[in-house]
């Protein structure tokens, strides 16, 4: 069975954009997907990329553009420039590790839905009602926020040391059995095309 290691960031708009199109990947070829949020914004850090805010203006501009572009063509709602962002995306990483442990409900369903509170519903993911919601509606026990928060913790920093040791740079980033890497929600057709032995 094929396997999808999937690394990415609660906080990025390209990761909400992909919706659930992974999950529908994964299933038509029988794959499993190894969910690991990380610490995008430390990453950057360490690799010595500007953060989103200190980028050239024109890279700026060009951000907005491809998201709204993006948003048209998948048919999302999204906001440009939502209330709580950045904001403190550990706490529902945390929960997602957790419920990965917990297993019983929707992986796909959880991370979408915390993402879509963040880019198209004005919900900080940061805070616990916003997180014990998204994990209800997928059905998850909503106390996993605060029963898993210590290896969550543990995990979401293990994330972050594996996704530089395999070279993720950005969200979403998909990384297959034979080390076959997609970066962003454009390139799952060419991760489907792979999985079927076609790319």
């Amino acid at each position: 069975m094929a396997r999808i290691d999937y690394f990415f960031s609660l906080l990025s708009p390209f990761t909400y954009l992909a919706g659930t199109r992974l999950e529908e990947i994964a299933v038509r070829h029988g794959a499993t997907i190894a969910y690991k949020p990380y610490d995008i914004l430390a990453l950057f850090d360490r690799l010595g990329t500007p953060r989103p805010a200190d980028r050239p203006q024109g890279r700026k501009d060009y951000r907005v553009q491809e998201l709204r572009r993006m948003a048209a063509k998948t048919g999302m709602a999204i906001n440009l420039k939502p209330m709580f962002w950045p904001t403190n995306a550990a706490p529902a990483s945390y929960a997602v590790i957790a419920a990965g442990k917990a297993a019983g409900g929707d992986m796909g369903a959880l991370v979408h839905s915390l993402l879509r509170a963040a880019w198209a519903e004005e919900k900080d993911i940061a805070e616990d009602a916003v997180i014990n919601e998204c994990l209800k509606a997928a059905g998850f026990d909503p106390s996993l926020s605060f029963t898993g928060m210590l290896s969550g913790a543990e995990a979401y920093a293990a994330n972050l040391e594996e996704a530089q040791a395999r070279g993720v740079f950005g969200s979403p980033f998909y990384i297959t059995d034979g080390d076959e890497r997609f970066w962003g929600q454009d390139r799952l057709e060419d991760l489907d095309l792979h999985l079927s032995g076609k790319l």
